[in-house]
Formats: C-alpha cells, structure tokens, sequence
C-alpha cells in the first residue's frame, strides 16, 4: 500500500514536470511571434525599423525568460521534490 503511494507521487511529479516544460516551448511560439512581427512591419516601413530595433530584442528577452523560468521549474519539480 505504501508503494503505491510512492508511485503514484513519483508519476504526478513527472506529470507536472512535463506540463511545466511546455512553457518553454510556448516561449519559441512567442519569440516567433515577436520576431515575425518586426519583420512584417519593418518590411512596411523600412525606415523606421532602425528604431525599433531595441524594441525587437526586448521582447525576444522577455519571451525567452518565460521559458527559461518554465524550464527551471520543471527541473525544480523533477529533482527537488
């Protein structure tokens, strides 16, 4: 009986594990998005894509820490718990 609750604790931590790791492929969908974005409208107005540069790189870091932040706590599941 006492096994089985390890197991079943074992399996649940493994669950949200991987539930948690689909932040970090969200994360590539949204630094697509961001980078997809720049380039439609850089293609519009190529002038003002030199401004807007900062911007880009911004947004691609801020989507890229979700998935890392995502991808740390499906370790910290995994591992810690």
């Amino acid at each position: 009986m006492e096994g089985d609750i390890v197991i079943l604790a074992d399996t649940g931590k493994f669950i949200g594990a991987g539930l948690a790791a689909i932040g970090s492929g969200a994360a590539a969908i949204g630094v697509g998005n961001v980078a997809g974005n720049f380039l439609a409208g850089a293609l519009r107005n190529p002038s003002a894509a030199g401004a807007q540069t900062a911007t880009l790189f911004i947004g691609i870091a801020f989507a890229e820490a979700l998935g890392i932040f995502a991808f740390l706590v499906s370790l910290l599941l995994m591992f810690a718990v």
